[in-house]
């Protein structure tokens, strides 16, 4: 099987160079290998997807799923989940999807700990609705909406998903393919709540931080240890174009999942 199984007639309508041409191609190599290997078939894989830029990889890729509301892509796939405990569910979301509108759904899903899959792709921009800004936008950044630049400092999401109890939090660059398709079959296979942030680049808005993130990713090896994960997490703000971004497995556990404790399984 091959990740073109995984493809639909429908051409994909992002901006020419857009990241997400890489997001997708990373989903179906590592959904294709997870079906390959018999772990799990292609029919127990469900997904949903917010509004946004993110959110037209539902017409390019071929299996189930539901075009969801602006920011509530989680609370969707954990009803889809709990209706069905068998699929692998997997969510697709965007900065201002989930960390905006969707925040209180981020938090609150690492705290129940379903066997899902949340994928953000991160541009620091509101892209599809002409750049405006999001929760992860640096401080500064001049547009329509802001024309003095954005008065306040970012979130640190991934901050946020450690302190929030997160059991699997990863950071990857999806121009990266093959430690981004390995990082993902690590995450759907994840017993419990798997949490991906794609840096993904916007060829049009936020140009400037979105070139600058490029030079200062660096791969990290899969943590497990608590510790560590506190500094991982403290060493980007979201903010500044120096310093480091460790892209890798940032954090990695174990915990009783949401369907554990209901349903025993």
């Amino acid at each position: 099987m091959t990740s073109q199984n995984l493809s639909t007639k429908n051409k994909p309508t992002w901006c020419p160079g857009c990241g997400n041409f890489l997001v997708l191609e990373c989903v179906k190599r590592a959904i294709s290998e997870i079906a390959t290997s018999k772990k799990y078939p292609l029919k127990d894989f469900a997904f949903v997807t917010g509004i946004g830029c993110h959110a037209k990889i539902y017409d390019a890729l071929n299996l189930s799923g539901i075009y969801g509301l602006h920011g509530r892509v989680l609370p969707m796939a954990i009803g889809m989940k709990t209706g069905n405990p068998k699929l692998k569910v997997i969510g697709f979301g965007g900065d201002g999807d989930t960390y905006s509108e969707g925040m209180e759904h981020f938090i609150h899903a690492f705290r129940y700990n379903s066997d899902m899959t949340m994928i953000v792709h991160d541009n620091q921009s509101f892209s599809l609705t002409t750049g405006q800004a999001t929760a992860t936008t640096q401080k500064g950044l001049k547009t329509k909406t802001a024309p003095f630049g954005e008065f306040n400092l970012p979130l640190n999401p991934v901050k946020i998903a450690l302190a929030s109890g997160g059991t699997f939090i990863a950071r990857c660059n999806p121009a990266d393919i093959n430690q981004t398709v390995n990082i993902l079959k690590k995450a759907i296979e994840h017993k419990g709540f798997a949490y991906i942030e794609m840096m993904q680049e916007c060829v049009i808005f936020n140009k400037e931080m979105n070139t600058a993130r490029k030079k200062l990713m660096y791969k990290i090896p899969d943590n497990k240890n608590y510790e560590k994960a506190l500094k991982l997490v403290e060493e980007w703000d979201y903010n500044s174009k120096s310093g480091k971004i460790p892209v890798g497995i940032l954090y990695q556990t174990n915990k009783p999942t949401f369907e554990n404790k209901w349903f025993g399984i």
